[in-house]
């Protein structure tokens, strides 16, 4: 073995002593030090999750337009509720060649105390409105009708006079 590794370890020593002391004065600016961690998170950075990269705007947005979706879909997908009850008879008769439309509940034109009859004209898009079959270049002529109006004015059936 050696003898001179004792001399060499107490030489390393005073050497890093001297180093230490002349650098524990130094310290790198705030700036520095910032844009090194800056690069640091960059170059390492995890990829973000996929339900954060969207903000709290575009999330509201995308609910928003989920729960419209929704609302849509469904309207859609139920039918509407009119005022015909499967097992009572039809808004739509037909008699003599005349169509008889019930605006309101059968009841509710019975009920009525003095109902009157007034002849008017009826357009075929109104016609159309009511579910009866327009040909699309006869939408803008009017038709003949009768139009069953109660004590109050409202009207409650329909009877086309007319209807060639």
């Amino acid at each position: 073995m050696n003898n001179d590794t004792p001399d060499i370890d107490a030489d390393l020593d005073a050497r890093l002593a001297h180093l230490r002391g002349a650098s524990a004065g130094l310290d790198a600016p705030r700036c520095v030090e910032k844009e090194l961690m800056q690069a640091f998170k960059a170059q390492f950075a995890r990829p973000r999750p996929w339900y954060r990269r969207l903000n709290l705007l575009e999330w509201s947005a995308a609910g928003i337009c989920a729960a419209v979706t929704t609302g849509v879909l469904g309207l859609l997908l139920v039918p509407p509720d009119l005022a015909y009850q499967p097992g009572s008879s039809p808004l739509v008769q037909i008699d003599n060649g005349a169509a008889f439309i019930a605006l309101d509940s059968f009841e509710r034109i019975e009920d009525d105390p003095a109902p009157r009859l007034v002849e008017t004209e009826v357009s075929r898009t109104l016609l159309a409105a009511l579910g009866l079959p327009v040909a699309p270049e006869e939408a803008g002529e009017a038709v003949r009708a009768e139009m069953l109006v109660g004590a109050g004015g409202e009207p409650l059936a329909l009877r086309l006079t007319s209807i060639d």
